[in-house]
């Protein structure tokens, strides 16, 4: 069963890191400190576009994506990865946060 794309990217795009889950707890201070440098929303810009098979054969799209606040671009699922404008929408859904 193939399920509707929610988004669509093209070079040039603006993105951003969907938002974590942030029910990870520490102890310690250095492990809660650790873990802390990566839960900084990220934005960037899409600089390319790959497709690659996964284990069972289909095509999967990954990004290349230049962040922000660093000089190479990184590869990122497309999944993982939303448009920079639509960021505070899916925060105010839930996704990746405790809704009351």
């Amino acid at each position: 069963m193939t399920t509707k794309r929610q988004y669509s990217y093209a070079i040039g795009d603006r993105v951003a890191e969907r938002p974590k889950a942030h029910g990870i707890f520490a102890v310690r201070n250095e492990v809660r400190d650790r873990i802390q440098q990566y839960r900084s929303q990220r934005y960037g810009t899409v600089i390319g576009l790959k497709l690659k098979p996964n284990k069972s054969g289909a095509k999967q799209k990954f990004l290349m994506i230049r962040w922000d606040h660093l000089q190479t671009p990184t590869e990122h699922a497309q999944m993982r990865i939303c448009p920079a404008d639509q960021l505070e929408k899916l925060q105010s859904e839930g996704y990746g946060f405790e809704v009351e």
